[in-house]
């Protein structure tokens, strides 16, 4: 009897290095959950959320006051300028 593949959508293959450990618990996975193991690291990518960006402005966060004039935000004020003075 001839092995019918099911249809899957189109695929990309790839290459991904794991350490030893991550092999194994990956193996172990694969065989507990009776799945391939390209499907589990499918599901892992398509379950990822990177952790949200943390805000730059951290100098106009609440309870804190700019102890100066100028209107443009810490993040746009060049380097030298903002290192001008410290340390004197």
């Amino acid at each position: 009897m001839p092995y019918v593949m099911p249809y899957t959508p189109p695929m990309r293959k790839t290459s991904v290095y794991l350490d030893e450990e991550q092999a194994e618990r990956l193996a172990r996975l694969a065989r507990s959950e009776g799945r391939p193991q390209a499907e589990i690291i499918r599901d892992a990518i398509g379950a990822y959320r990177p952790p949200p960006r943390r805000d730059r402005d951290f100098a106009l966060a609440e309870g804190f006051e700019r102890v100066d004039e100028d209107p443009r935000p810490i993040s746009a004020i060049p380097e030298g300028e903002l290192m001008r003075g410290f340390g004197e």
